[in-house]
């Protein structure tokens, strides 16, 4: 019988205007220099972003949060460590990780295998000419089927989150042609993705991570045996 490994996915929702004090403390210099460099209205959910992924992996790994060291693994199609998947070099340890973020909530996924998650709000605004690049004809077929633009804002979301969390688990990102992933959205899910290359061919099991509304959230892992264990942190 094969093995069930857990996939562990915890979300949050930034709360109010203001930076907290204590979200800057557990950054490093640099981390606190990006969020300054946003605008004004996007610094405080920023921080508290960032600083929630911190304190999170530090109770995974049983380190303060400010110990904490992020790097990239190697691009699996250059090989270039500059923008390949984000991992923690600091502790030692064998996890792979996987970071999403909109406005106002965000979410983090841990697991002994690749996994890549993607979060996107509702209200995210996207147009025919989007679906037209990132979208299969089939895909553009399901969008055109729905009866109301909210269901075809909620379609093309799923399409989206489901491309973004395959391309992250395999450690390309939308750097891709994302009109070459098709995510099969009248398929509730799980669904079978093949990200195109230069990802390794591997196949990608995606399905809906059961956030709230707003929020429409897709989990890609690469063993089907994976099961989903979800977290709300901080309430």
């Amino acid at each position: 019988m094969t093995r069930s490994t857990p996939v562990d996915v915890w979300w949050w929702i930034s709360t109010g205007p203001a930076p907290h004090p204590e979200d800057a403390s557990v950054l490093t210099e640099a981390e606190r220099a990006a969020a300054a460099r946003l605008p004004a209205d996007r610094r405080a959910d920023a921080l508290a972003h960032r600083a929630t992924v911190r304190r999170i992996l530090g109770r995974v790994l049983e380190v303060p949060p400010g110990e904490l060291e992020f790097g990239r693994r190697p691009c699996p199609g250059c090989a270039d460590a500059g923008h390949g998947p984000p991992y923690v070099r600091h502790p030692d340890n064998t996890l792979w990780i996987s970071i999403s973020h909109t406005g106002g909530c965000g979410v983090l996924a841990v697991a002994d295998h690749p996994v890549g998650v993607d979060v996107e709000h509702e209200a995210r605004p996207w147009s025919p000419e989007a679906a037209a690049k990132a979208l299969t004809p089939s895909e553009r077929a399901h969008l055109d089927s729905q009866p109301t633009p909210q269901a075809r804002a909620r379609a093309f979301l799923t399409c989206w989150t489901r491309k973004e969390a395959a391309l992250k688990a395999a450690g390309i990102g939308i750097v891709t042609d994302l009109a070459a992933v098709e995510t099969h959205p009248a398929v509730p899910g799980p669904v079978t993705l093949h990200t195109p290359p230069p990802a390794p061919p591997t196949p990608w099991y995606t399905g809906p991570v059961p956030l709230p509304p707003p929020y429409l959230a897709s989990l890609s892992r690469s063993t089907p045996t994976a099961h989903l264990r979800l977290h709300r942190y901080g309430g």
